[in-house]
């Protein structure tokens, strides 16, 4: 409220309600009285207590500034939300320039899971994301189970020593949730789109496929074109040549090895087919899909993931949601 019109608001409700108003807001806000004490000392009711304090702050009398700690950044988060139409935007103090943000954003996403989940959930989980392994060993154990089931969304077989990275991602968050396994006995990708055709029509995977059309919660890394340190030592990794033509064809990213380009659009290719995962539909169509990822080398993918409405929840660290906006 401007000071010509605080003025003339005061002048419209009167010296001695103004004079009254003050008292009550002071009592009230800096001596830390409550309403029934106010009424008792001033002999005035309590609902006219209530209605002075309300009225002091459509006047400006009494005017609320909200103070905003060093490392959280809502301004950031409220404009990642309004420029690409999300739910929510978590932003972390880590630097995606020089550091290794993924600890910070683990983090991040551990206590933005224990805020947000009440029950009732079944998640679909990326088992290849080491923003996820490190949140998920970060997530303090709920006091009752919260999630009905945990499901893998893409293929999980590899080199053995890595396997285990990717089977502990579920247990962590197993454990933590009380949510009930449904795993995906898989490669992530197959030789031929044939061999991916046939797969998916397993009865050994028809409960993880089936499961994700239920899904309410989806938990996703997001993957540069680059491949990660841990799918290459799983084994999941593409050859090269695969690589080249995903480049080709614009791809900067991906999420369970569903690639995109920069507008978020999913690159129509033979890898595609022989990818063992969530269809593409099925996991836009599920409520709340989480992505957490950093790092500037990210931006690409992260912005595509955005454009192209994979995700409507996003952690990151602070240097990618400036680079966003």
């Amino acid at each position: 409220m401007s000071r010509s019109a605080q003025e003339g608001a005061l002048i419209a409700v009167g010296g001695d309600q103004v004079r009254l108003m003050t008292r009550v807001a002071r009592m009230y806000h800096e001596q830390g009285k409550r309403q029934s004490e106010i009424s008792d000392e001033l002999h005035i009711s309590q609902p006219r207590v209530s209605r002075l304090l309300k009225r002091a702050v459509e006047v400006g009398i009494v005017r609320t500034s909200v103070f905003v700690p060093p490392g959280i950044y809502t301004e950031l988060e409220e404009a990642l939300e309004e420029r690409y139409g999300l739910e929510q935007a978590v932003v972390v103090d880590a630097d995606g320039a020089h550091e290794d943000v993924t600890p910070a954003i683990g983090a991040a996403l551990a206590d933005y899971l224990s805020a947000t989940m009440t029950g009732g959930d079944s998640v679909g989980i990326s088992s290849w994301a080491s923003t996820l392994l490190a949140g998920f060993g970060a997530l303090k154990p709920f006091r009752a189970p919260v999630a009905d089931h945990v499901v893998q969304l893409v293929g999980g077989i590899g080199n053995p020593r890595v396997q285990m990275q990717a089977s502990r991602i579920i247990g962590l968050f197993q454990a933590a949730t009380g949510a009930e396994p449904i795993l995906l006995p898989t490669p992530a990708v197959l030789g031929s789109r044939e061999a991916g055709a046939a797969l998916l029509g397993d009865p050994a995977v028809a409960d993880a496929v089936n499961a994700w059309e239920s899904l309410t919660l989806a938990l996703v890394g997001i993957g540069a074109i680059e491949p990660s340190g841990l799918a290459l030592e799983s084994g999941n990794a593409f050859p090269d040549a695969d690589r080249q033509r995903l480049e080709a064809k614009g791809a900067v990213g991906d999420i369970c090895f569903r690639f995109f380009d920069a507008e978020g659009s999913l690159i129509d290719s033979d890898f595609d087919g022989r990818v063992i995962g969530v269809d593409p539909r099925v996991l836009k169509a599920v409520p709340r899909r989480v992505g957490a990822a950093g790092g500037l080398k990210k931006v690409p993918a992260i912005r595509g993931a955005l454009l192209g409405g994979w995700i409507n929840v996003l952690v990151t660290d602070r240097a990618v949601a400036e680079a966003l906006l």
